[in-house]
């Protein structure tokens, strides 16, 4: 008597079974952004007890980071002790109106938030109200930070915004010494040391 078609056979398990990649997936930034800026909802609290700046934060909408993510790194280091606040003259808020823009973006938008100012896809910049971070520094960083970008980004926030105050380019006070924030750490140190704090 039948009941069906016959199973076949089962079959031992496989001597190597498949092993799960370690290597993670590169984070990939388009060269050019769809132009399209969101703006990280909601306000934090001021810190700082000197004049205050109000800031919002906007990424453009194809790129590999979240806004709120992206607000948040901000917020954190225009909010450390070692920032623009230990001197008393500055305070920040973030809220989604603030004139003062500061921006993530592809490099392709970086150049025409920038320009005049020749970044040349490679670089960020302050220009006007709006200050842009070049979103393939943000993600690959700089050769002067090595694999730190939690430095580097702290660095590249530091200086445009220092450029929102009316402060120029500085150059290196001497060899092995601490970097001024000014100087641009991304094309160079000039024999400093990176430092990303004022």
């Amino acid at each position: 008597m039948t009941f069906g078609a016959t199973l076949p056979e089962p079959q031992p398990p496989s001597a190597t079974p498949p092993v799960a990649s370690t290597t993670p997936m590169p984070i990939v930034v388009p060269r050019t952004g769809n132009g399209k800026l969101n703006v990280a909802p909601g306000t934090s609290a001021r810190v700082g007890s000197g004049e205050l700046i109000e800031y919002r934060v906007e990424v453009e909408d194809n790129l590999p980071v979240d806004p709120a993510t992206f607000a948040r790194i901000v917020a954190a280091t225009l909010g450390d002790d070692r920032g623009w606040t230990k001197s008393g003259r500055y305070a920040f808020r973030r809220t989604p109106t603030a004139p003062l823009r500061i921006v993530l973006s592809s490099p392709a938008t970086t150049d025409k938030l920038c320009a005049p100012i020749q970044t040349r896809g490679e670089v960020s910049c302050r220009n006007g109200n709006v200050v842009a971070i070049n979103a393939l520094r943000w993600i690959e960083g700089a050769d002067s930070y090595g694999d730190d970008i939690d430095r580097y980004r702290q660095y590249v926030v530091n200086h445009e915004v220092g450029h929102t105050f009316g402060l120029g380019h500085q150059g290196c006070p001497g060899p092995g010494r601490k970097a001024p924030v000014m100087l641009q750490q991304t094309k160079g140190l000039q024999g400093c040391k990176s430092n990303p704090w004022p």
